[in-house]
């Protein structure tokens, strides 16, 4: 696989030649630094390590800092790493939006917003109970009955209720890169991804 870390800077409509409006999200992806190539035989597995958005160096510890130096970078923010890498790249090398192309298929994995606790109706798309139309007045968002009489007592696991809802690793597949803004560092794919804006995603490679 191919893969950058980004930001998702916001959405925005893309017209295609026949004139289909699609809505899109905009993605700033990179530049973002090779800081390490780990290896079968130092690290018991291969992989290449990237590292997106520059880091204050007095946040840094010295052991951070000198991570970043043997790749000859600055600290950053954010380092992910990328299992079976296709493209050829060396410590310290840059790699910036334009390794992908338009028309290509993408994987994006986000961390959804998150929206505290929650109701059923909100948290599982429950449609309530009961009609309003007769009498019925404090019940219609409630989740119903959540269990048996008597047999089997108890309430089974993984039963849909109420709780925190969001904040959760999410990956959205097969999407479309549309347009590569290469002199911007911008990605535009069809359709929504998870996360609020400024908030860090990996974008790779079916």
């Amino acid at each position: 696989m191919k893969g950058l870390i980004g930001k998702k800077i916001g959405m925005t409509s893309f017209f295609s030649e026949t004139g289909i409006q699609y809505p899109c999200t905009v993605i700033q992806a990179g530049p973002c630094y090779v800081t390490q190539l780990k290896t079968e035989d130092t690290d018991g597995y291969e992989a290449v390590q990237l590292g997106f958005e520059d880091k204050k160096e007095k946040r840094a510890t010295k052991a951070i800092k000198g991570h970043f130096d043997k790749a000859s970078v600055s600290p950053k923010k954010k380092l992910v790493e990328f299992r079976d890498f296709e493209v050829e790249v060396g410590l310290g090398d840059v790699l910036e939006a334009d390794i992908f192309e338009e028309g290509e298929r993408v994987n994006v994995v986000g961390t959804s917003k998150g929206k505290g606790f929650q109701g059923v109706v909100k948290r599982h798309g429950f449609g309530g109970v009961g009609m309003r139309t007769h009498g019925q007045h404090n019940r219609g968002r409630a989740p119903g009955a959540i269990g048996a009489a008597s047999y089997p007592a108890r309430v089974f696991k993984g039963m849909r209720m109420a709780g925190r809802t969001g904040g959760e690793r999410v990956k959205m597949r097969n999407l479309e890169v549309v347009k590569v803004l290469k002199d911007q560092n911008l990605i535009l794919v069809k359709g929504a991804i998870p996360g609020a804006k400024g908030s860090y995603v990996i974008i790779e490679s079916k």
